[in-house]
């Protein structure tokens, strides 16, 4: 009887949960319609206005071209969206990260496969910058089952990217440990026709929510806590993989130009597999979900753990992280810290996360592993997870209270930043973190255009430096 109960509870849990995040799916997808809507009436019924400027003796046409070469000399700053979201280009005029890159002259929004694995993101951000056709890599996409080869990029973002042109990175949630994949792929010299690759290609990472060591809630919607790789039968993810199948085979091309999961290169359309393609993906024999080549194993205790075995921390390398919080602990027992501070997407699971226990019959993901040390969390990351890498190994580290704690910053070591903030806090809807928000960004660019950069060796008389 008692099990019956719990079977009742579950369900209803699923199905709460399943409705939010539908509901705010569509939310998020009909106010970009909307938005995109009411721009292309206005500009339809207002005529532009021109204005009439006044130059004298060249001086603005100087200032604009002072103002455009200065910007020009500046790395850019390349903004990475985490799971489900979307760079500039896709759901219209609407912004992953709130804005944001509008607070630099500088800045680049990737549109990255919003469910592919960080592996298959890591890929296509390189091919993002540099141009050219994405390739996967023979041996992967054999393994996975998909095409070799992917999108093409006529003219890279930022073709002249190499050791003497670095970049900045931010990444949020997973496209924080895309930019760390990244990073080891470009010192191990692992893209075809690049040898000269190497870490020194990436200035400084900056992680806001970063998802570096894994997650619970990866169970709590339905990763199997024993392997971290096959779903359970019943749940939320579940629920995701079919709608996702669905409407990749669908392939309804406006409809995938305004928002898309990223998985093309696994051809699931019905042009291509047919109906029984269909099928045998539903099935779980192909595709993606089948193979694990998509981001919740990643996202996974276990999967962290096989990715950052590989994952090394470099010493001419800037780190930051903010890892966000919204537990606290009253008595001993660790509890939402906030009602109407946790947006409606992430209170059941900041409340199921700060209760999370892993289960006794399954071998803990690591050795000295503790629910305890798990329990702080935003709703979708444990704050353990988001300080800096910590499994397998242990990187170097330094809690940071006031930015003065930090200066002068030294490269290879990761500086964090505990914040009050649920997941989603800092994306989307700048509003609703308010000053909170321009603080964190403007700390961010801040610090990448003044604080952090490489200096050059200098060159002595008769000496050039290679």
């Amino acid at each position: 009887m008692v099990r019956f109960w719990i079977t009742c509870l579950q369900l209803v849990e699923l199905f709460v949960s399943s409705l939010v995040h539908l509901l705010y799916g569509f939310y998020i997808f009909s106010s970009a319609v909307a938005g995109d809507l009411s721009q292309a009436l206005n500009e339809y019924f207002q005529k532009p206005k021109l204005n009439n400027v006044e130059v004298k003796e060249g001086k603005l046409v100087k200032g604009v071209e002072e103002k455009e070469t200065n910007a020009n000399d500046l790395p850019p700053i390349v903004l990475v969206h985490g799971i489900f979201g979307f760079g500039k280009g896709r759901l219209g005029g609407l912004s992953y990260f709130g804005g944001a890159e509008k607070r630099d002259e500088k800045v680049l929004v990737p549109d990255l496969g919003s469910l592919t694995s960080i592996y298959d993101r890591a890929r296509e951000l390189f091919y993002y910058l540099k141009g050219g056709q994405v390739d996967y890599g023979e041996e992967h996409s054999k393994v996975c089952g998909h095409s070799q080869f992917g999108r093409i990029y006529e003219q890279g973002h930022y073709t002249e990217w190499d050791e003497d042109h670095p970049i900045h990175f931010v990444g949020h949630s997973a496209g924080a440990q895309v930019v760390r994949v990244l990073q080891q792929m470009l010192a191990d010299k692992a893209f075809k026709g690049y040898e000269n690759t190497s870490e020194n290609w990436i200035l400084s990472i900056t992680a806001l929510s970063g998802a570096f060591n894994g997650t619970t809630r990866a169970y709590l919607d339905g990763m199997q806590p024993e392997d971290g790789r096959s779903l359970k039968p019943i749940c939320l993810l579940q629920l995701c993989r079919i709608g996702v199948i669905i409407y990749d085979w669908l392939d309804i091309p406006w409809l995938k130009n305004y928002y898309n999961f990223g998985f093309d290169h696994y051809n699931m359309s019905w042009k291509k597999m047919g109906l029984w393609g269909l099928v045998e993906c539903l099935l779980g024999n192909a595709g993606p979900f089948a193979s694990g080549d998509w981001i919740l194993p990643d996202l996974t205790i276990q999967g962290s753990l096989r990715t950052n075995y590989h994952l090394h921390t470099f010493p001419n390398t800037y780190y930051f992280s903010y890892a966000t919080k919204r537990t606290r602990k009253i008595m001993g027992i660790t509890v939402p810290s906030s009602i109407l501070k946790i947006h409606p997407l992430l209170f059941i699971r900041v409340l199921q996360m700060s209760q999370w226990g892993h289960p006794p019959e399954v071998s803990p993901p690591y050795k000295g592993y503790r629910d305890e040390d798990w329990l702080d969390n935003d709703g979708a990351l444990n704050t353990i997870s988001m300080t800096h890498p910590r499994f397998p190994t242990e990187h170097p580290s330094r809690l940071v209270e006031k930015d003065a704690d930090c200066q002068p910053l030294q490269p290879g070591i990761w500086y964090y930043k505990i914040v009050e903030g649920d997941h989603i806090l800092f994306i989307i809807n700048r509003e609703r973190a308010g000053l909170e928000f321009d603080l964190i960004y403007d700390s961010i660019f801040q610090r990448c255009r003044k604080h952090v950069f490489r200096k050059k060796l200098p060159t002595l008389p008769n000496e050039i430096h290679h």
